[in-house]
């Protein structure tokens, strides 16, 4: 069981609180927000009206000792920046936090933030990857020119076994997992004898120029 601080209890903040407690963390909320902190009180291990931006009040609850915290403050800039600082000048090893804007991010980094998500803009990647690849069962941003997606199997896939696509060499591809739905169930790091169905679908690693191309392969 992890220790981990929210900050900040808009709807993200609030799902992600109530979703790692319901994983059996231990989650203290913060917000400056009276209504927010009533609001998450019952689905948290503690929820606690605080100015994340008073290093005294962020020490006096003992934030040091979380295993991480999350600063999903979206629209003060300043009061987003400063919580990440302190946090950070606390000792914490492992700080998240939300950016409304690239900029936003780039100081985030600055002071020490260890990730850096977008929300609205990761979910409009998604949706606009799965609207332009109608194939494309999912989408995850990985690192810069990588990512993961769940793809349905190319025709010329189907019928061969992951030893004769040899996808590594070919595409520079990893294939993480296979989902099976005749017969349901799923295959984690797939031994190279799997044989591709049609009724498949691939979870695979590798570089979005080439995941394009078998997207495209696919939707032929």
């Amino acid at each position: 069981m992890g220790q981990f601080a929210v900050i900040g209890i808009g709807n993200f903040g609030f799902y992600l609180g109530r979703h790692l407690y319901e994983k059996g963390h231990e989650v203290v909320a913060l917000d400056i927000n009276k209504g927010q902190v009533q609001k998450i009180k019952d689905v948290v291990s503690q929820a606690v009206i605080a100015d994340a931006t008073d290093r005294e009040a962020l020490e006096a609850l003992g934030m040091s000792q979380v295993d991480a915290a999350v600063v999903c403050i979206g629209t003060r800039m300043n009061a987003s920046i400063l919580a990440t600082l302190h946090l950070k000048e606390l000792g914490i090893k492992k700080v998240l936090a939300k950016a409304t804007s690239e900029e936003h991010g780039r100081i985030l980094r600055k002071v020490g933030a260890n990730e850096i998500f977008f929300p609205e803009k990761d979910l409009a990647i998604g949706v606009a990857s799965r609207l332009d690849n109608p194939n494309m069962l999912d989408y995850l941003p990985f690192i810069e020119g990588y990512s993961i997606v769940e793809l349905a199997p190319p025709k010329e896939f189907i019928g061969k076994s992951l030893k004769e696509l040899d996808l590594i060499n070919r595409y520079d591809i990893q294939v993480l997992a296979i989902k099976e739905i005749i017969p349901t169930g799923l295959t984690l790091i797939p031994k190279a004898q799997f044989q591709i169905k049609d009724s498949d679908s691939l979870i695979l690693l590798g570089p979005d120029e080439t995941l394009k191309q078998l997207q495209e392969q696919s939707s032929t």
